[in-house]
């Protein structure tokens, strides 16, 4: 348990500066909302009134305007946690009935909003899956943003002198587009310094150290307020693939999950519906495996866990796209779990954490997890 968390906010239009001492006594309660494979938002309020500075100076000079970059970092125990990097879209003025009662509310997204504002008509000849989004992401070198792409399990260059892939989207758009033809998720992560950032585009990342473990039932051992879990059996689909090679006349096998990311369960699942794998007009052989192993992915997690905790309490920040232990829910339900979302809600002397968590299949393979 601690008891130590300071916050920092930075803004600017490119390079964020510490935001100025009295926005800072203005803010009331910070919401930071990450998840897997999408963008990640947050709402940042304050109390203002019709003399404070916030509405006399901040306001007219067009400091919080939409655009303008915010930095979020949590100090726990000493350490800093970049918990956003990302840009204002909405301001929301709310004035108040009584005196005191007004409030400003910010609300924004990651830096991917940034990647969604124009749309790009743009050729990429010769270039695989993964070098076409790191070409994308180096367009935003100026906001401190660093690609890092995996190549795909299964990878195919276009012949240039047959076909060259043409981007019609925004670069957001085609960024998700390519990775959910592959099986992978794109999403930016803030840090590990304030100003940097990671745009990661590859597989979901279940290996490595996983976080201290979430207790309960535990009586003062225990350190989350709640947790359940969800077993559903129905979300597992095994797609056939009808796609028949020209010259062979052989059927394409949709590839293991297991080469997207290791099993975190003893046995996975078992995949109860079987559907086909449309829409496979036009692909290649080695584009309807990679779509086939997308479309499995996306339903291979039949265990779900909700829960919340205090983070002074838990005296870590969960991090989402990691991996974390549980213990005390029993056999099935403890070990290691993939955490794919996050919401944080920082209030004056408060920090608390709404998460979810999922694994393909019950009892896990880690016999023990890190307390």
């Amino acid at each position: 348990m601690t008891r130590s968390l300071q916050l920092m906010v930075l803004m600017g239009k490119v390079v964020p500066a510490p935001a100025p001492p009295a926005l800072i006594d203005a803010l009331q309660s910070v919401q930071v909302t990450s998840s897997s494979g999408s963008a990640s938002g947050f709402q940042l309020t304050f109390a203002v009134g019709q003399q404070s500075p916030v509405t006399q100076v901040m306001l007219p000079a067009g400091l919080l305007d939409p655009k303008t970059r915010v930095i979020v970092v949590a100090v726990v125990a000493g350490l800093p946690h970049v918990l956003m990097d990302g840009v204002i879209a909405r301001q929301e003025m709310n004035p108040g009935q009584t005196p005191g009662s007004s409030t400003l509310t910010l609300t924004g997204e990651d830096l991917t909003l940034l990647m969604d504002l124009g749309h790009v008509e743009r050729g990429h000849p010769g270039l695989p899956h993964h070098l076409r989004a790191m070409s994308v992401c180096a367009q935003y070198a100026q906001y401190g943003i660093v690609p890092v792409a995996v190549p795909p399990v299964i990878s195919a260059v276009p012949n240039p002198a047959v076909q060259i892939p043409i981007q019609s989207a925004t670069d957001l758009a085609y960024l998700r587009s390519l990775a959910a033809e592959v099986g992978y998720v794109f999403f930016i992560e803030p840090g590990p310094v304030p100003g940097a950032s990671i745009a990661y585009w590859g597989p979901e990342v279940r290996v490595g150290q996983p976080q201290p473990a979430l207790t309960v039932d535990s009586g003062t051992a225990g350190n989350v307020e709640s947790l359940s879990f969800g077993f559903d059996g129905m979300s597992h689909a095994h797609y056939t693939a009808r796609f028949v090679e020209p010259l062979t006349k052989a059927t394409v096998a949709v590839p293991d999950i297991g080469l997207l990311h290791s099993p975190l369960a003893q046995t996975a699942t078992p995949a109860l519906r079987e559907e086909p794998l449309t829409g496979q007009t036009g692909r290649s052989i080695v584009e309807a495996q990679l779509w086939g192993l997308s479309r499995t992915s996306e339903s291979a997690d039949a265990i779900t866990g909700h829960g919340r905790l205090d983070v002074l309490r838990y005296g870590h920040v969960l991090s989402p796209r990691n991996l974390v232990g549980v213990r005390g829910a029993g056999r099935n339900y403890d070990g290691v779990y993939y955490v794919r979302s996050v919401t944080h809600d920082i209030a004056r002397g408060g920090y608390k954490q709404s998460f979810t968590l999922i694994r393909d299949g019950l009892v896990s393979k880690a016999s023990v997890v890190i307390p």
